[in-house]
């Protein structure tokens, strides 16, 4: 009779056709019922699996689950779907299924219907899934530890040019000193000759230090200190050209001034803005032309220009003049470390301004910097 625990001939046939297994259990799961296809799949004959319990078939984790997952959601919403389980066959082999149960009540009491479907592919897709985002857990992490190894290594170069460059300023410093003291002895014409160059050696020394202190302070993050004050900016212009003009001897260096009133900003970081972009010109323009610096005070704005005539500079290489460590030719040799037009920008960066070049054949090249008159 259907309905029935023992089907009769005709419903068993219809169930052993079914391409999936079909197994009737009671709720604590003995089995009941069990089809010809699931019998083959697990290997034993439908006499050895009526009274056993289902979950006796599965793997230790499978039993765990049925009992803290499966048999309670069952209990409350009477049914389950997709639920991927391994069955243990006769020989041991595991076969991966899913399973979908309805819970449901019969004149004998309340019976579960299971169907299930061998899951072999699902489960190699699955595992392959699970292996590649481990294998992608994996590379990211190392791809995280390098990029934190590689800001590591760049913070503790940045900082080793810190303590050396400031370290270097007291040799220095002796050596200046010391030079001084000898030009004012009698000293004969070629000891003063070799004492000058040793004076100017040291000052450029002294300068790329200032350089290389300014480039790591910008690179930790804490941008170049300012102490923005009144100041006269023709004035300051002035002396910085004046000072340079002895190191330049046999160059032209014009000072042009236009405006009137102070400005507020640090004078001294002005001046090494100044001294930067001159030292620049003086390297890459024309040996017999003019370095213009021009000084110019508006109502609300000031500006520093300097202009040298000679070869332009490419557009591709004016995209990246003011990036750290990038360095101009001249003849084919590659001049300076390439810090000095990074600070010439921080400089103007920390007081709110900025700066532009523009170079071309018929006009030379122009560095000009901008700056709000009351920062």
């Amino acid at each position: 009779m259907a309905g029935q625990d023992t089907p009769t001939p005709q419903e068993q046939a219809a169930l052993d056709l079914a391409p999936c297994g079909l197994v009737r259990t009671e709720p604590g799961g003995t089995i009941l019922r069990a089809n010809i296809t699931f019998c083959q799949w697990v290997g034993y004959q439908r006499e050895e699996l009526l009274g056993r319990r289902l979950q006796d078939l599965l793997t230790i984790g499978g039993r765990i689950f049925q009992q803290t997952h499966l048999a309670p959601l069952l209990q409350m919403q009477g049914s389950v779907s997709e639920v991927k389980l391994e069955v243990v066959q006769r020989d041991g082999t595991r076969v991966p299924m899913v399973l979908n149960a309805r819970r449901h009540e019969l004149p004998q009491g309340l019976r579960t219907e299971i169907a299930l479907f061998v899951a072999r592919d699902r489960d190699v897709y699955e595992r392959e899934l699970v292996q590649s985002r481990k294998r992608l857990e994996e590379l990211v992490a190392q791809a995280t530890a390098h990029q934190e190894e590689a800001k590591d290594r760049a913070l503790f170069s940045e900082q080793m040019v810190g303590i050396v460059s400031h370290d270097l300023r007291n040799p220095l410093s002796t050596i200046q000193m010391g030079t001084h003291v000898l030009t004012r002895g009698e000293t004969r014409p070629h000891q003063l000759s070799i004492l000058g160059r040793i004076l100017r050696a040291s000052e450029r020394a002294h300068r790329l230090i200032a350089d290389l202190l300014d480039f790591t302070q910008a690179r930790l993050g804490k941008g170049i200190s300012v102490s923005p004050k009144p100041f006269s900016l023709h004035a300051t212009i002035a002396d910085v050209i004046d000072e340079l003009g002895q190191g330049f001897e046999g160059r032209a260096l014009v000072h042009e001034k236009l405006g009137e009133g102070e400005c507020l900003a640090d004078a001294d970081r002005v001046a090494q803005l100044v001294g930067n972009l001159v030292a620049n010109a003086m390297t890459y323009g024309r040996k017999d032309a003019p370095v213009t610096v021009r000084s110019r005070i508006d109502a609300d704005r000031f500006e520093v220009s300097v202009h040298n005539v000679g070869e332009p500079i490419p557009p591709q290489q004016q995209e990246r003049m003011f990036q750290p460590l990038v360095r101009g030719t001249e003849g084919g040799a590659l001049r300076s470390v390439g810090l000095g037009l990074y600070i010439v920008s921080e400089i103007a960066k920390a007081h709110g301004g900025e700066v532009t070049v523009r170079s071309n054949e018929a006009d030379g090249t122009t560095f000009l910097a901008s700056f709000p008159r009351r920062a």
